[in-house]
């Protein structure tokens, strides 16, 4: 399938032919769901955490004698039922991490960069380099594509400037093409990629 190629003035830069192994493949939602979710357990930390009975800060003597106060019977002052002490099957640190085979993985990207270009929200420019790093004009050409939420990817490295100019702008994220996955192209409307990123995905899924 053919794109046309736009500059960041949105200008015409020629085309280019997208695979359709990885661009034009059909769109598998539930596998980009099960995705999504994959990549939102593994980024949790996991470090919420509560004390048990052997962590609680007190002594482990009796505090008073089993029978003749009149008190119900305890053998510690560090249990759950006491002011300040353990939790009982409270949580502990652990990690939130599911699997998900490495092929699903690679088949949900290409269902998100597919659903993208079927929808039309797909745009490749020649290269995402500025001149300066002012937001102002950054914001100007990303007016004339006509979108206010879009993920950029661009080649392995990203453009200092351009890095610096889109920091500020609302609703755009910018990844190099290593870091282009499901839930970012997911959560913004339009996907931009650069020639470079176009070729790098290619290599990479296929």
């Amino acid at each position: 399938m053919k794109l046309a190629v736009k500059t960041l003035d949105n200008k015409a830069a020629g085309d280019i032919t997208l695979d359709k192994d990885v661009f034009g493949i059909e769109v598998r939602g539930d596998i980009m769901q099960r995705m999504v979710n994959y990549q939102l357990a593994k980024r949790r930390a996991g470090t919420h955490k509560t004390k048990t009975v052997s962590e609680v800060s007190g002594t482990g003597k009796k505090p008073f004698a089993q029978k003749g106060t009149g008190n119900a019977r305890a053998g510690s002052l560090r249990r759950n039922i006491d002011r300040g002490g353990a939790t009982m099957h409270g949580p502990v640190n652990r990690s939130h991490a599911i699997d998900l085979p490495k092929k699903l993985r690679a088949l949900a990207l290409k269902s998100a960069l597919s659903a993208k270009a079927k929808d039309g929200k797909l745009i490749v420019v020649d290269d995402a380099k500025a001149k300066t790093h002012k937001t102002k004009d950054m914001a100007k050409a990303f007016a004339g594509f006509g979108f206010d939420s879009a993920v950029i990817v661009t080649g392995e490295e990203i453009d200092a400037n351009f890095a610096r100019a889109t920091n500020n702008i609302p609703r755009v994220d910018v990844l190099p093409s290593t870091g282009a996955n499901v839930y970012d192209i997911l959560r913004r409307d339009t996907l931009v990629l650069t020639k470079e990123a176009v070729e790098s995905l290619t290599k990479r899924l296929k």
